[in-house]
C-alpha cells in the first residue's frame, strides 16, 4: 500500500474519483426536486365580529339590512388556519352590482383565502333592500327652550346659517322626514346674545330619528337676546312728622325717571318706582342720597341711588305761634298697582276711607280738607288672597298731620 501511495499516477485517480463523488453530491440550478407531502395536523376556529364589504351603485342606490360584521368559521391545516387569522388578508362580501330594486336574498362570498381553507360564514345568508338614492333640500329650524332664558330678558327670532341643508337617503326614509332641527342646549341661564354651532337632527313625525346622510352636518345659531325694560317715574314719598318749629317748604330729587327690568308680566303692572323721606330726622336744608325702591318681581333698576334735595324753613324762636288741632275726616284711600285681572276689596277699613289729624295754624286748618291729603295703597305683584299693606299719605309740608290708621287689610280676587 506505501508502494501505491508513493506512485504518482495512483494519486491523481484517486482525487480523480473524489472530485466526481463531491459533483455529483451538489445541487444544481435547472434540476427539479421532488416534494413530499407530509400530512398536517387539521384544525377548525371561528373568527368573530369579521367586517362585511358591499358592493353595489352607491351613486344611485341606497341598501339596508347589511350587517357590519359576520362570525366565519375556518377549517384547514393549523399553519394555515393560524396565517389567516393573524394576518385577515381575506374578504368577506355581498356583491349587489347586478340587484334589483327591492327586498331580496343574498349569500355571502369570500376570497383572497387559502385554496386549502374551508370557509363557512354564519350566517350565509341575509335579507337586504335595495332602494332608490335621493337628495332633496330642506328647512331647518332652530330649537331652544325659554326656560334658559334669564329673568329680565327676551330672546328674538333665531338665526341660522345655512338656512338650508341637503339630505340625501332612501327615497322611503326621505320621504317621511317632518322635521329638520338644530338644537341648543345651554347649561346657564341666557343674559345676551349667544351664537352656537349645533348637529342637524332629522326626525319623522312620530319624532323617531332617521338614517340619512346631511350636508352640511352642523349649523350655526344664533339667538339674538335683549333685556326687557320700561322708564316709569320716581315718586317721591314723605314719612314722619316734621320736628316742632321745622316746616317742610319742598322736596325735589335730582332724577325724576328710573328704568326697570322685568319679566313682560311684571312690566305692565308698574307705573312707577319711589324714594321715601323721613321728614322726622330733617331740621335743616338737605341733600339725601336714597335708594329706589322697586315692587317684587323686578329684577333691576337705574339708578339704584337718587340724591333727593329737601328745603326747610324754621320758625323764629321769638315768635310764639299758636297751634291748634283738628281731624280731618273721610279722607278716602286709593289703590294703585293692581292687576287688570283681579279685583280689590278693602276688609279694614271698609268703608275705604281714614281720618287725620292735623296740627298747626288756625288760619291754615280752617281750609283744610280731605283734597288736600294724597293717601294710598300700593297692590303692585300682590296676587290672590289676603293682604296687609302700609298706608301711604301725602298731605301739605306746612302741617303737622298722623293719619289714625298706619295699614289696610285688602282682599284680592281673580276677576278671570
Amino acid at each position: 500500500m506505501d508502494k501505491l501511495m508513493d506512485n504518482p499516477w495512483f494519486i491523481k485517480v484517486l482525487a480523480l474519483v473524489l472530485a466526481i463523488l463531491l459533483y455529483s453530491s451538489i445541487p444544481h440550478p435547472g434540476k427539479k426536486l421532488t416534494d413530499v407531502y407530509v400530512p398536517g395536523e387539521e384544525k377548525t376556529e371561528t373568527i368573530a365580529d369579521f367586517p362585511v364589504k358591499a358592493y353595489y351603485d352607491t351613486e344611485n342606490l341606497v341598501v339596508s339590512g347589511i350587517p357590519d360584521t359576520v362570525d366565519i368559521q375556518l377549517k384547514g391545516p393549523i399553519t394555515h388556519i393560524q396565517t389567516a387569522k393573524a394576518l385577515r388578508n381575506f374578504e368577506v362580501y355581498v356583491d349587489l352590482r347586478d340587484a334589483q330594486i327591492g327586498r331580496q336574498k343574498v349569500k355571502f362570498q369570500v376570497r383572497d383565502l387559502s385554496d386549502k381553507i374551508k370557509a363557512t360564514v354564519k350566517p350565509e345568508f341575509i335579507y337586504v333592500t335595495v332602494q332608490e338614492k335621493v337628495t332633496r333640500e330642506f328647512k331647518v329650524d332652530a330649537e331652544f327652550s325659554r326656560s334658559q332664558i334669564a329673568d329680565g330678558y327676551t330672546a328674538g327670532q333665531p338665526i341660522v346659517e345655512p338656512n338650508n341643508v341637503k339630505i340625501t337617503g332612501a327615497k322611503s326614509l326621505v320621504d317621511r322626514i317632518s322635521y329638520v332641527k338644530a338644537t341648543i342646549e345651554e347649561g346657564q341661564k341666557l343674559n345676551e346674545t349667544i351664537s352656537r354651532t349645533a348637529e342637524i337632527q332629522v326626525l319623522d313625525k312620530n319624532l323617531n330619528k332617521l338614517a340619512v346622510t346631511v350636508e352640511p352636518a352642523t349649523v350655526k345659531v344664533t339667538i339674538p337676546i335683549k333685556e326687557n325694560s320700561k322708564k316709569v317715574p320716581i315718586s317721591v314719598v314723605q314719612k314722619g312728622t316734621p320736628q316742632e318749629g321745622v316746616t317742610i317748604d319742598k322736596i325735589e330729587p335730582e332724577t325724576r325717571e328710573a328704568v326697570i327690568s322685568a319679566n313682560d308680566d311684571v312690566l305692565k303692572n308698574i307705573d312707577s318706582v319711589r324714594v321715601e323721606v323721613d321728614v322726622s330726622k330733617i331740621t335743616d336744608n338737605t341733600t339725601l342720597n336714597l335708594p329706589v325702591i322697586i315692587s317684587n318681581g323686578v329684577i333691576k333698576v337705574s339708578p339704584q341711588m337718587v340724591k333727593v334735595k329737601v328745603t326747610v324753613s324754621k320758625a323764629e324762636e321769638t315768635t310764639v305761634t299758636q297751634a291748634e288741632e283738628t281731624t280731618v275726616t273721610k279722607v278716602p284711600i286709593k289703590l294703585r298697582g293692581l292687576a287688570d285681572n283681579y279685583d280689590a276689596e278693602m276688609d279694614d277699613p271698609n268703608n275705604q276711607m281714614i281720618n287725620i289729624l292735623v296740627n298747626g295754624p288756625s288760619a291754615a286748618l280752617k281750609s283744610i280738607g280731605p283734597k288736600d291729603f294724597d293717601v294710598f295703597v300700593d297692590l303692585s305683584n300682590l296676587d290672590e288672597g289676603s293682604h296687609e299693606v302700609n298706608i301711604h299719605v301725602e298731605g301739605p309740608s306746612d302741617l303737622d298731620w298722623k293719619p289714625e290708621q298706619s295699614s289696610a287689610k285688602i282682599t284680592i280676587k281673580n276677576n278671570a
